[in-house]
């Protein structure tokens, strides 16, 4: 089957599919959600029915042409975080390199080594 050998997280495409334990499709990717100072994949932004949603780099089996193999199950999916947006955060000059949409993602769903809180403490 063409595609079916794994890949790197970084020749991954938005718009592959993401499958769940069951390789039931879900959802698609977004964007991944990476951290290239430290060369760590930190997860997904997919996209659902309900909009985007965070898959957890440690819920994914195999990266492929073709598709994102996770573990999760149908109750799981369900109860992946969204992006939240009302708190101020301004990003650490020491943690965050740039401005490209990987560390936009990254700040959306408060990865620390993305963002602090104003205060660099964690407080508000």
């Amino acid at each position: 089957m063409a595609g079916s050998d794994p890949i790197s997280y970084e020749a991954l495409t938005k718009g592959t599919p993401v499958l769940s334990a069951s390789g039931s499709r879900f959802a698609v990717v977004e964007h991944v959600l990476q951290d290239p100072s430290l060369d760590l994949f930190d997860g997904l932004a997919v996209k659902d029915a309900h909009g985007l949603r965070f898959v957890d780099a440690d819920q994914v089996t195999t990266i492929t042409e073709d598709a994102v193999n996770t573990t999760l199950t149908d109750e799981q999916i369900a109860t992946l975080p969204q992006p939240q947006g009302d708190a101020v955060l301004e990003a650490d000059p020491e943690e965050f390199t740039g401005s490209g949409l990987s560390a936009r993602f990254g700040r959306m769903f408060f990865r620390e080594h993305w963002m602090r809180d104003r205060d660099g403490k964690g407080n508000a």
